[in-house]
């Protein structure tokens, strides 16, 4: 592993650690370490790092905010990229925006909303990256990334990077093209249309306000950890099934929003873990509904 260490530090890559624990990059404040942990310092650096990664191949998987992610205890083996700071450049020309993937998602709806540009309106207040967004197609209010996509530049494992448009993204509730087929994404350009500047900063400070008021950020979350089995709500069916306020060890599920799960005392993964199983096990047995994870859950193999 020390060969591989010297030889991404040797290819100037960006900073290269070992044995980074996740816990300080996911929003759950959870998890163990990551064999060797990579913040690439360009789209050069990263598509540098990762030929290394291949040759050698090791197992990788990329992070941003660690919003949506619980990771193992026991940490996550191989490489994890974190695609942050360096990866966060800005442009804004005329309605069409171009981001990098590392760019808060928060701050893009805000930085936006004061150009007077509306469409991200609905991002006010959700935590994680643009990279993360276009993953997961992140959404609230009606709306969600699919809506403003232009287009995603996706970096693959064999060194290919290639822009996907909107319709190549495969966009669904909450999925994308890359939960089937493993890619990065490094930038993406969006669509916005001119709006009324004292209108879209409104509308966006509402759904932040609307988020502040009816989520639980006052302990380490990782926002809403079931998906919707729509037309029901899974909030609301963790609600009715008296869940709000069970807690497992360190982790509790939130007394404010029953599809959030809170780090109210040093939970680890397993204490979420636990408790996301007895939400599941409980609802399907009050209401015949299966709930799906929203969040990621990343296991370390027992190799």
């Amino acid at each position: 592993m020390q060969r591989i260490v010297d030889e991404l530090k040797k290819a100037n890559v960006g900073s290269v650690r070992t044995k980074e624990l996740l816990k300080h990059h996911t929003t759950w404040k959870i998890g163990g370490p990551a064999d060797i942990f990579v913040e690439p310092d360009s789209v050069e650096g990263l598509v540098r790092a990762m030929e290394i990664i291949q040759s050698n191949d090791l197992p990788w998987r990329a992070i941003g905010r660690g919003s949506n992610l619980l990771v193992d205890d026991r940490g996550i083996e191989g490489v994890v990229f974190k695609i942050g700071k360096h990866l966060d450049h800005l442009e804004i020309n005329d309605e069409v925006v171009r981001v990098g993937a590392g760019f808060p998602l928060v701050r893009l709806a805000t930085v936006i909303s004061m150009k007077g540009l509306s469409g991200l309106e609905f991002a006010g207040g959700i935590p994680g990256s643009v990279g993360g967004a276009v993953f997961m197609n992140a959404g609230a209010h009606g709306s969600d990334m699919s809506q403003i996509l232009l287009e995603a530049r996706i970096l693959y494992p064999d060194g290919r990077l290639l822009w996907l448009s909107n319709k190549e993204m495969d966009y669904s509730y909450r999925t994308s093209c890359l939960q089937k087929e493993k890619g990065i994404c490094v930038e993406a350009r969006l669509q916005l249309k001119k709006g009324e500047k004292e209108t879209v900063v409104k509308e966006m400070k509402k759904h932040k306000e609307y988020r502040r008021e009816t989520q639980p950020w006052d302990h380490p979350c990782a926002g809403s950890v079931f998906r919707n089995p729509l037309p029901h709500h899974a909030g609301a069916l963790i609600e009715k099934a008296g869940l709000k306020g069970f807690q497992i060890g360190g982790a509790q599920i939130s007394p404010m929003h029953g599809n959030f799960i809170v780090n109210v005392n040093e939970a680890s993964a397993s204490d979420v873990l636990a408790l996301i199983q007895h939400a599941q096990k409980t609802v399907k047995k009050e209401f015949q509904i299966e709930l799906q994870t929203e969040v990621e859950i990343v296991t370390r193999s027992n190799s």
